[in-house]
């Protein structure tokens, strides 16, 4: 398969237990899901070829052999030789580059997992930002990933090892990748990787960088042993994701963004049915799925309110998070599941032990873990009414008959709105679409042209918005963003949303005129889009890599696809 063989090696018998031993294995690699090689055109400066990795969840078994499974850790190094001008990087604590050679050599010397090796080369120059972080981006690209991060990173990781411990990676530093990267971010160890699209949306790049920035502690430190639960690496990190923004952004914008993820969690309930068994926090990995399959809102916000659940039984959240730095110094380095993670919270609790708490009627832990459905508890957020309230009072104007638009129109000024209020009431009216022609045509006339200036997380909704509702006016707008867009995450579920609909042929002329800037992969996935209820498409890149692709876009690490039960178009969410 496209991910390998295994690979049996039968050790002397006279070897003693216990006893040290070398293996070496000569191999070589070919295309595989975790390698992705980009032509200069596919780049940002157009000037060089580019090539990163994507380890997780089960990838980099078509990169190295290797262990595959997050239960086991080790130690790395590697060496790598590079043309002249290609800057090369690797998650790795320490690296060294001998210039009249062109070699690079990576060490990391504490054990990560499989997925965690990550390495990336092209044309890239860095900046320091702190102390102790960088970022690293195309010449293009880097004045601007400065402006956004300068001095931001260190005041985030300070506010995480005040609530959890030292951070013990030593270097943070970021790598901003092409558009082709297949997802939003992924928490490498001392090298973050995230596509450089976010930039322009800055609330999305704060959330996205803290996130990873959590993970190094909940994942990278400590890591679910099974794939199976991965909510106990997606869920602690939402969790110390939300108390690291409370810190350094106060408690409303922190109960903003998780409203606005909480109504993107009900929205999937609905599509996916209440007694879905990839609803629950335990899901069950029949062989030969891959992982990734199984990753979606679930993992992150459901595995979130229960570590949430968790934090409130303690009646202080500066008490869960003691807690949770002793299950750091406890763990890290290690993996664990989740009775490790629960064990530890009752004796660190002896007192909540003895009231029986996970017994408790209607909330028991082993509910939390393995029943389907939303979560059985959900954090109190009326600390963020102040901005989520009039996202509420407009939606409720546009929607309330008979329309009155004068008092809607006037009632808010989008502008002066944070990205997380504005993109809250947008996938509001993309789950109310479509509207009456009166609304859509009364939005369009009120929020178009202020929308066209804002980023791209608020002007995809809207478009969503504009092909929802077959609203002609607006559809050359449409045309405009997907003729300048080479990411996954802003051109897959408009095509959806154009295939679902009426536009097919408008969406074939797009993609016609705008293939050859997109990455093979991506090509074909929309091709698939496209193919749908049709004969096949003819092909357009007869070295198209096939990847893997799951069903829908959920937080850091999920490939955007359209093969599976639920679509993109139905669940509004890139990050």
């Amino acid at each position: 398969t496209d991910y390998g063989s295994s690979l049996t090696v039968s050790l002397p018998a006279a070897l003693q237990p216990h006893q040290p031993f070398q293996i070496i294995v000569r191999y070589t690699t070919a295309d595989g899901p975790a390698i992705w090689w980009l032509d200069p055109e596919l780049t940002y400066g157009n000037a060089k070829p580019f090539v990163f990795t994507q380890g997780h969840s089960v990838c980099n078994r078509s990169f190295f052999p290797c262990f595959d499974t997050p239960a086991v850790k080790c130690t790395y190094s590697a060496t790598v030789k590079a043309p002249a001008g290609i800057q090369v990087l690797m998650s790795a604590t320490q690296s060294t580059y001998l210039e009249e050679e062109g070699v690079y050599q990576f060490y990391m010397e504490y054990p990560v997992p499989a997925y965690l090796v990550a390495l990336v080369a092209g044309d890239l120059i860095h900046a320091d930002i702190g102390p102790r972080s960088r970022v690293w981006a195309e010449p293009c690209l880097l004045p601007t990933a400065i402006s956004k991060l300068s001095g931001m990173v260190e005041r985030w990781l300070t506010a995480a090892e005040s609530l959890y411990g030292p951070y013990i990676w030593g270097r943070y530093d970021i790598v901003f990748l092409p558009p082709s990267f297949p997802i939003v971010a992924m928490e490498n160890p001392c090298l973050t990787f995230i596509i450089s699209s976010i930039l322009e949306s800055d609330e999305f790049l704060i959330i996205d960088v803290i996130h990873e920035v959590a993970h190094s502690w909940f994942g990278n430190a400590v890591t679910n042993a099974t794939w199976e639960e991965m909510w106990l690496s997606e869920g602690l990190a939402t969790y110390a994701q939300r108390r690291i923004t409370t810190e350094t952004y106060g408690a409303a914008f922190t109960c903003l963004e998780t409203a606005f993820r909480l109504d993107a969690l009900h929205r999937q309930m609905k599509l996916l049915g209440e007694d879905n068994p990839v609803s629950k926090l335990q899901v069950k990995l029949e062989p030969g799925v891959n992982p990734s399959n199984l990753m979606n809102l679930f993992t992150y916000e459901k595995g979130y309110c229960f570590v949430y659940y968790l934090s409130q039984l303690c009646g202080d959240p500066r008490h869960f998070d003691s807690f949770l730095r002793a299950y750091i110094e406890k763990y890290k380095f290690t993996s664990v599941v989740a009775q490790d993670l629960l064990d530890s919270f009752l004796n660190f609790f002896p007192e909540l032990k003895e009231q029986c708490v996970e017994s408790k009627a209607g909330l028991e832990f082993e509910r939390w873990l393995n029943a389907t459905g939303p979560p059985l508890a959900e954090p109190d957020l009326s600390q963020g009414s102040s901005l989520t309230r009039p996202v509420e009072t407009l939606f409720k104007l546009w929607t309330t008959e008979p329309l009155d638009s004068a008092a809607a129109a006037s009632s808010a000024d989008l502008t002066k709105w944070r990205t997380f209020q504005t993109v809250l009431f947008l996938d509001r009216l993309l789950d109310g679409s479509p509207l009456p022609h009166e609304v859509i045509k009364k939005l369009s006339e009120c929020y178009s042209s202020q929308l066209d200036s804002m980023n791209a997380e608020i002007r995809i909704r809207w478009l969503q918005i504009v092909v929802r509702n077959d609203y002609y006016p607006d559809l050359y707008k449409v045309r405009r963003f997907l003729e300048n867009q080479m990411s996954r995450m802003y051109t897959i579920p408009l095509y959806e949303d154009l295939c679902t609909g009426t536009l097919k042929s408008f969406a074939l002329e797009i993609f016609y005129q705008t293939q050859n800037q997109l990455h093979p992969n991506l090509r074909k996935t929309i091709q698939q889009i496209l193919s749908q209820g049709l004969n096949p498409l003819p092909a357009i890149d007869a070295t198209a890599v096939t990847t893997d692709t799951p069903a829908m876009v959920l937080e850091d690490k999920v490939s955007e696809a359209t093969n599976g039960a639920i679509s993109l178009r139905d669940v509004n969410v890139s990050a």
